[in-house]
């Protein structure tokens, strides 16, 4: 019998896909193969295995640390194993690899139990039967050792599938489903909290993120731009690639300044900025936007103000934080990694041309109807900053 180390990689919420559950599985084990392509000479083989992928050498034991850092932030996993993979199928030699296991990987616990997975159905045993027998074979080997079926010190787990494996632990992954696999979508991003959050979120629902960034020097300084390129490049931690929009958006605010009300300035930038990401929408196929409201948040997200706001596109706008308070949004910034990079204190175009008392219940229509004045003007200036847009890929 031959025994070398493999990486589990375990997924969840695809398994459940049915009839389309292959394209989310070769979605997802393609883009794992491609973010290891690089780390070897063919020798590394990713492959399915009954529910699980399976990463290994095909020479030997895997250099597990060396794969995982490529892959442990990817959507769609929910878990890693360290695992060893064993072509033995006598329930006798499985006891014996898992002693060795045991002994090799599990330190020296005071307390064990074995939990057997049976994918395989037509193995002759059941599970119950293979946790027996290996943990009687582990209980008489190892002296002072005890059976704790509730809390373990130690889980040695064993599934049975075309092949056998064994492992202890599983390193949790981020979830949700392969990036890609939901469409695409313009994320508004700015150097908030929310909007690269949002992105985030919507990213771990296997949409494809276009971010775009409205940039307004001199009001703004090449600081709040260099805030912004770091969040897409942190995001790019889970998504693996990213082209970020810089729109200039200088002349766009002025105008809508010197033609629009104080209070009602922050409901028409916004309009403009979808107007523009409804452009790179077109461009880039995407069936939709990402923004990072949250309702009640400020004033510009009461559910009028989201309202009057919607208008201005052509395709859905998605709002993955809009039932989210404050904290949440900070906290899962922290576990993303975007909270140290969106501290930073540079301001972006939108917080410098706030109102000190900004509408709060605008009326959609007599937006549109102030807007409809603008429009010839607006236009035109929308159509430029686009068409001089520039472009970075992460």
């Amino acid at each position: 019998m031959d025994t070398k180390k493999v990486l589990l990689v375990k997924y969840g919420e695809i398994s459940l896909r049915k009839g389309n559950r292959d394209r989310f599985e070769y979605g997802l084990i393609n883009k794992i193969r491609k973010c290891i392509k690089d780390l070897h000479t063919g020798n590394i083989q990713v492959l399915r295995e009954q529910g699980r992928f399976l990463i290994e050498d095909k020479t030997g034991d895997l250099d597990t640390e060396l794969i995982l850092p490529r892959i442990k932030y990817m959507f769609g996993i929910t878990g890693f194993c360290y695992a060893i993979k064993t072509t033995a199928r006598q329930i006798n030699e499985l006891c014996e690899v898992g002693l060795d296991f045991f002994k090799k990987y599990c330190g020296n616990p005071v307390s064990f139990r074995i939990e057997t997975k049976r994918s395989d159905k037509n193995y002759p045993i059941t599970s119950t039967e293979v946790s027996a027998a290996i943990g009687e074979k582990i209980f008489t080997s190892i002296e002072g050792i005890k059976v704790n079926l509730h809390k373990p010190e130690v889980t040695l787990w064993v599934e049975i599938r075309n092949f056998v494996y064994f492992y202890v632990d599983s390193i949790k992954g981020e979830g949700g489903l392969p990036y890609g696999t939901s469409g695409k979508g313009v994320l508004l991003l700015s150097g908030g909290f929310d909007s690269p959050v949002s992105g985030f979120l919507a990213g771990r629902r296997g949409v494809e993120i276009f971010p775009i960034y409205f940039h307004s020097p001199p009001f703004v300084s090449e600081r709040a731009s260099e805030k912004v390129q770091d969040l897409a490049r942190q995001l790019c931690k889970y998504t693996g690639t990213m082209n970020l929009c810089i729109v200039s958006f200088t002349e766009i605010q002025l105008f809508l300044r010197d033609e629009t009300e104080p209070e009602k300035l922050t409901i028409f930038l916004k309009r403009a900025m979808i107007r523009i990401a409804c452009l790179l929408a077109e461009k880039t196929k995407s069936s939709c936007l990402i923004m990072g409201d949250s309702i009640g948040q400020v004033a510009s997200q009461t559910i009028q103000s989201l309202a009057a706001v919607n208008s201005a596109a052509n395709i859905p706008i998605l709002r993955p934080l809009c039932t989210m308070d404050k904290q949440d949004i900070i906290d899962t910034a922290k576990k993303v990694g975007t909270y140290d990079i969106s501290v930073r204190p540079y301001d972006d175009c939108c917080t410098l041309f706030v109102a000190k008392h900004p509408e709060n219940k605008p009326h959609t229509r007599a937006i549109e109807r102030i807007e409809a004045r603008l429009i010839s003007k607006l236009e035109p200036l929308i159509i430029k900053a686009f068409n001089e847009a520039t472009y970075i890929n992460f």
